[in-house]
């Protein structure tokens, strides 16, 4: 799955790629406050890194829009809560 995620990543305009953000020291309340093809972006990658490799590598982008909202919103109640946790809150199920 995780190879999946690196190949949808590879599709992206290269102006995201001028950007690094360290996820692990990253909180909520600066999250929330990126820009929403970022959020897209860090969410897809987010999803990839909590999926179990035994998981069928599927992005589906419907739901993956559902995702990021989900996320932001739980980082807009907890802005305190460092991203991955966040994360991991929401997206491992």
């Amino acid at each position: 799955m995780k190879f999946a995620i690196v190949a949808a990543l590879l599709c992206v305009a290269a102006s995201a790629w001028a950007q690094q953000i360290a996820l692990s020291k990253l909180q909520c309340k600066e999250f929330i406050g990126l820009p929403r093809e970022t959020i897209a972006h860090l969410t897809l990658w987010l999803d990839g890194y909590f999926t179990d490799e035994e998981d069928p590598a599927v992005v589906d982008l419907d739901k993956m829009k559902g995702k990021a909202e989900k996320l932001v919103s739980y980082c807009a109640q907890n802005p305190r809560l460092r991203v991955m946790t966040a994360a991991e809150d929401v997206l491992v199920k």
